[in-house]
């Protein structure tokens, strides 16, 4: 069986021949090592070495997908924050009226001709795409993360509106995509970390008020295209499993294991049959072995 089956079987909860295998997305830092380890040349070689069975490629990170006339990025925002601190390119904003003066992106800048190509030359490996869509994080770079903590609780309206803006850019960002792309990808993976070592970032009440409404759109929208939906979450999250399984996700990313309740027994015995689990793999540095 051909990865790209494979990994749609354990997506559907059937029963499949054996576990899938995702390397994931290490820094070039940390390719270096692998290549050195094993004695590769390349991501790719490493990744057929090892028998990897996904691919990810997102239309966010290529530089050619936001084609704006003035050179305006996708997301200024991170780039005027990266860290999420204080004073962020929205902090001062108090008002709605005020969130829809801002300069959001537009989707007629778009051109996915790039991560189509790529999709098209892929092979069959099950195929991660769509866009990346990780608007907590977004909130952290326009806000400042502690701005957005407070505003939650003080200006609730304002924090809606970004997010309308913000998601709805990514909705109508993804219905593009997905329409171009058709079968090519099987699967919408996006990346928000709502979770620390010991918890969640935010309470329950606050996720399931800004966040969880947001998460269960995209997984409609992957759903209707027939894709399955896939959220890269880290940090200890195991109180809100459940209410991602009820709003449509089908699989979390990667699995912070060392994390309070993350670990394979305890969603094993928590939530088997109602998730699926990508990651979770830890090798000691002194049980490395040599595969060569």
């Amino acid at each position: 069986m051909v990865s790209r089956e494979l990994i749609k079987k354990i997506m559907n909860r059937e029963p499949s021949e054996r576990c899938g295998f995702w390397l994931g997305n290490p820094l070039p830092e940390t390719i270096k090592v692998y290549c050195e380890k094993l004695g590769k040349n390349s991501l790719e070689d490493i990744q057929k070495f090892m028998g990897d069975d996904i691919r990810w490629i997102t239309p966010q990170y290529f530089s050619s997908t936001y084609n704006h006339p003035l050179e305006k990025k996708l997301r200024p925002w991170k780039e005027a924050n990266p860290m999420g601190l204080a004073n962020g390119p929205l902090s001062h904003i108090e008002t709605v009226e005020e969130v829809e003066l801002y300069d959001w992106p537009q989707t007629k800048y778009l051109d996915f001709t790039e991560t189509i190509n790529g999709l098209r030359n892929m092979g069959d490996y099950y195929r991660l795409s769509g866009f990346w869509s990780p608007f907590f994080h977004d909130l952290t770079y326009m806000l400042g993360t502690e701005d957005l903590l407070i505003k939650m609780y003080t200006h609730p309206e304002v924090v809606h509106a970004i997010l309308n803006r913000l998601c709805g850019f990514y909705l109508d960002a993804n219905e593009l995509f997905y329409q171009q792309a058709g079968n090519l990808i099987d699967a919408h993976f996006m990346g928000n970390d709502f979770g620390s070592q010991n918890d969640l970032l935010i309470s329950p009440d606050l996720f399931e008020e800004f966040c969880l409404p947001w998460l269960r759109k995209f997984a409609d929208q992957a759903h209707r295209y027939g894709y399955h939906s896939v959220l890269h979450c880290c940090g200890s999250i195991y109180r809100i499993i459940i209410h991602l399984a009820d709003a449509g996700i089908d699989c979390i990313h990667p699995i912070q294991v060392l994390a309070t309740n993350m670990n394979a027994e305890y969603l094993a015995e928590n939530f088997k049959g109602k998730m699926v689990f990508m990651g979770g793999i830890i090798i000691p540095p002194n049980h490395w072995t040599d595969f060569s």
